[in-house]
């Protein structure tokens, strides 16, 4: 198998840093996409909260429950041979202690075949990543905007610009053994400085070109939530506007008879 082809690690995903490799990350909620980017070789899939709103229609990611992450994880873990696979903790499901973190942690490597957690934060959770590191549960943390803290933030999608918080809470989780860092939405010098303080591999999303690897929400990237243009996002296929024309399509072929024609029938 080449390396190209082999499966991703913890340590060969933190090894990129080292050897100057940017690592392509993209979130994913099921069987489908997450086997279709793991075979464009991207390097890392995220199960993410995000799901509350790209996948439920919620308009913040606090109502997503355990339960549900660990079933889209599921679906996520069953499409990939060569991605590693990260989940998201969601809200209150870390926050109250970090035996309580433990044990949720514990539950979606155990029950879904993924091989790390996310959460968020920094200082205010290094003995909870500092827990699960030293139960041999590979954490990535979040820093810079932070989306469970919506409501503290007054919003979704603020830039945070405060440097010496960004880099202290980097800074802690990495001394507290996380993996690694996303750094969302801050400005490109911040993320520079954090990425060249830290041992190990920063993940941009809004954050610039400095980082070592970058996420995206993969419907939105693949252009599927039509409206969302954020400065960050690049589309790199208008699939929305491509399934809302297929869809047209069939309508008016369904309603004008010419589908199913012969040639889609059985004698």
């Amino acid at each position: 198998m080449s390396p190209t082809h082999r499966p991703v690690s913890v340590p060969s995903f933190c090894a990129a840093k080292e050897s100057g490799q940017k690592l392509a990350m993209v979130t994913a909620y099921d069987t489908l996409w997450a086997s279709l980017m793991d075979a464009a070789g991207i390097d890392s899939i995220l199960v993410g909260d995000s799901l509350g709103m790209v996948v439920q229609g919620n308009s913040t990611t606090l109502p997503v429950t355990l339960d549900e992450m660990i079933y889209h994880a599921k679906m996520v873990v069953r499409g990939t041979k060569r991605a590693l696979v990260v989940v998201d903790l969601p809200f209150m499901t870390y926050q109250v202690s970090p035996q309580q973190a433990l044990e949720n942690a514990g539950r979606i490597i155990k029950e879904t075949g993924a091989s790390a957690v996310k959460l968020e934060g920094g200082i205010h959770q290094q003995e909870t990543i500092q827990k699960l590191a030293d139960a041999e549960i590979p954490v990535m943390a979040h820093v810079g905007m932070k989306p469970q803290s919506v409501h503290q933030l007054g919003g979704m999608g603020k830039i945070q610009r405060d440097e010496t918080r960004i880099l202290a809470d980097a800074k802690a989780a990495e001394e507290a053994g996380a993996f690694s860092i996303v750094l969302e939405l801050i400005p490109s010098s911040v993320a520079k400085t954090v990425t060249e303080s830290v041992k190990i591999p920063t993940i941009g999303i809004g954050a610039g070109p400095d980082c070592d690897g970058q996420v995206l929400v993969g419907p939105d990237m693949l252009g599927l939530t039509e409206g969302f243009h954020p400065k960050f996002l690049k589309h790199y296929a208008e699939l929305g506007k491509m399934a809302r024309e297929a869809t047209e399509k069939y309508v008016a072929e369904v309603k004008s008879g010419t589908y199913p024609s012969a040639e889609h029938s059985h004698e």
